[in-house]
């Protein structure tokens, strides 16, 4: 865990609408503050991805462009 970061059964996961169902073969998000904790929705032990809003945005907004 990264200090000043809440533990993850404080925090709120979701999952896009569009992951269907994929087996397991999608992630979770979290919002905190002014980053976004990402997890693999079939192991979420495995631990956390964090980075800020601007990053993720700018990946999500190329993820869509490459669709």
């Amino acid at each position: 865990m990264i200090p000043g970061f809440p533990a993850t059964a404080r925090m709120t996961w979701r999952k896009s609408s569009r992951s269907g169902d994929n087996a397991g073969n999608c992630v979770e998000v979290s919002a905190l503050n002014d980053h976004i904790a990402v997890r693999d929705s079939k192991n979420p032990a495995l631990g956390l991805l964090y980075c800020s809003r601007a990053d993720w945005r700018g990946l999500t907004t190329a993820l869509r462009a490459a669709s």
